[in-house]
């Protein structure tokens, strides 16, 4: 019963998480209706946690950062001459 349990919430937790990175806009408003949902009922710790956080860049969960700082420029790699 307890290995049942267990499997369960990897599963569910799983689940929740490939969503959350496949989908990153409908996760974003699915988790924000619950959180509106629970935050109605009065349950506002419960809310707080399902609140999505702000999306920085574009928000297509690519990996862009939010700031348009370039990276720093590596400088060139010499060829070592042999005497």
């Amino acid at each position: 019963m307890i290995e049942l349990l267990i499997i369960t919430a990897l599963v569910v937790w799983s689940a929740i998480f490939v969503f959350k990175k496949v989908f990153p806009k409908s996760a974003y408003s699915v988790f924000s209706k619950l959180s509106q949902f629970c935050r109605s009922k009065g349950w506002n710790s419960l809310a707080k946690w399902l609140q999505p956080a702000m999306v920085a860049g574009c928000g297509g969960g690519c990996g862009c950062s939010s700031n348009d700082a370039e990276a720093p420029k590596k400088s060139e790699v010499q060829a070592v001459k042999w005497k």
